[in-house]
């Protein structure tokens, strides 16, 4: 038996949500005739209270859409300096959008309204238009933090005080909405544009969407068939979202009690340096004495068990529903064992 802890991205679909992918009603999304894809759609914008949504393949194509969507070329975005849309999307806002990036050094990924204000430029030609701030809700590389949403607000006033735009990287928001009991419309009504995934913690084996209000949407469509994301019958990729939006939203909390159980094992180790507080699925904690990140999970490979050295100090281990109660058990008897 393989337990794969290195992220949430290699859920396999249950039989369930196969069945339903498999019995789809489908037509040619480009068209805008697939029904699934128009349900799914429609399904997300009212769950978030936004007035539209685009499906993409992927979280990257949606982050790429989105900031495409509200810049020009020589502009600049503000967000965290361990950004998905910074460090692990190729490179994609200079290459897609010309833009550049001020990253700012916040706390587990998350940036505050002073920071914010402070990063704006001045209306000075010799400095790019700052147009737009990211934030991203899980932090990937903040293991998995989540933004208070009194914080959040802040921000938002400092942008509509400063005419940016605010874009959320949710590719994990729906473990932040279980983690701090929130709701869909509370994010839908502050931010100008949401980035959420269905292949994470959801199990859906492909597709992200976009938010935003019907010209943004409009406008995103376009972009998407440029980006070479238009798709044919994608229906059965959306019925596999539908089903995960309709099943997996609230059994995300096990994946945040699992990761929590493994914590629990691992702080009692002498090799076990720094964990950074976890809130929802993902755990990185400093790994030291006689293990290296390397060693530790070379260990664990022996045993069937895959996790990820994400640095030369830090391991990464990332619970999801393909991960039972049982697995979480061998996983915890193994390092009681090291």
């Amino acid at each position: 038996m393989i337990i794969d802890l290195r992220s949430d991205t290699f859920t396999k679909p249950s039989a369930a949500m196969l069945q339903a992918m498999m019995k789809a009603a489908v037509g040619d999304d480009v068209f805008g005739e697939d029904p699934t894809v128009n349900q799914l759609e429609v399904m997300t914008a009212e769950m978030f209270g936004m007035e539209s949504a685009l499906f993409c393949p992927s979280g990257t194509m949606t982050n790429q859409i989105a900031i495409k969507c509200h810049t020009q070329p020589g502009e600049e975005i503000i967000c965290e300096k361990l950004s998905h849309v910074y460090i692990y999307e190729g490179g994609g806002i200079a290459f897609n959008s010309s833009c550049q990036v001020k990253p700012i050094i916040g706390d587990r990924g998350r940036i505050n309204a002073d920071q914010v204000l402070e990063a704006i430029n001045p209306d000075d030609i010799h400095k790019p238009a700052s147009t737009l701030v990211s934030l991203e809700n899980t932090t990937n590389r903040g293991g998995g933090g989540c933004y208070d949403f009194s914080d959040i607000k802040q921000i938002r006033e400092v942008c509509l005080k400063h005419n940016l735009k605010l874009h959320l990287d949710g590719a994990r928001l729906f473990n932040a909405l279980i983690s701090k009991s929130e709701k869909p419309g509370q994010y839908g009504g502050l931010f100008d544009s949401i980035s959420i995934c269905l292949s994470k913690g959801l199990g859906a084996p492909v597709g992200s969407l976009l938010l935003g209000n019907k010209d943004y949407i409009k406008k995103a469509r376009r972009i998407r068939k440029v980006f070479g994301g238009g798709m044919r019958q994608a229906g059965y990729m959306a019925a596999a979202g539908i089903y995960a939006l309709e099943n997996n939203i609230h059994r995300l909390a096990e994946d945040h009690f699992h990761a929590k159980e493994i914590v629990a094992a691992l702080i009692k180790k002498e090799f076990t340096g720094k964990i950074l507080p976890v809130e929802t699925n993902i755990i990185i904690f400093e790994v030291k004495g006689s293990y290296t990140p390397a060693s530790f999970a070379a260990y664990l490979k022996n045993e069937n068990i895959y996790c990820i050295p994400i640095s030369a100090t830090q391991v990464r281990i990332v619970t999801h529903l393909d991960v039972s109660a049982e697995m979480v058990k061998r996983v915890v008897g193994l390092i009681e064992k090291m």
